[in-house]
């Protein structure tokens, strides 16, 4: 049975690391002792942050948002382009409404979204 990491010893591990930083560079060979340590506080840190502090994936509506001023079009230029109307696309980026798979797949491709977050998953 895996014991789970406490607060107190998560804090340790980034103390430690902050002070192994300062030791460890790109240079030292991986089975230096101080480069396993390093990797080791860094598994621990890393273990404690994915169960007390997820990351999760932003919403499709605010990474859409983004996509479409990177790439400096409009909504209705995206809605022609995916086939949908300008109405459609506004309800996805507002949340009101959700893509079906097939739109999905061309948000996706026309705006470089990675599928897991058009998807939701």
């Amino acid at each position: 049975m895996k014991k789970e990491i406490s607060k107190e010893l998560y804090q340790t591990a980034l103390s430690r690391i902050e002070e192994l930083l300062q030791q460890v560079t790109d240079e030292t060979p991986r089975s230096d002792r101080k480069a396993i340590e390093l990797a080791l506080m860094s598994d621990i840190v890393i273990e404690y942050e994915e169960k007390h502090f997820p990351v999760s994936l932003p919403p499709l509506a605010e990474v859409m948002k983004l996509k479409i001023e990177e790439n400096k079009i409009s909504q209705k230029s995206l809605a022609k382009k995916i086939g949908v109307s300008p109405s459609r696309v506004s309800e996805y980026l507002t949340g009101k409404s959700e893509p079906t798979l097939k739109i999905a797949r061309a948000i996706s491709k026309e705006l470089k979204i990675a599928p897991a977050i058009v998807l939701g998953v």
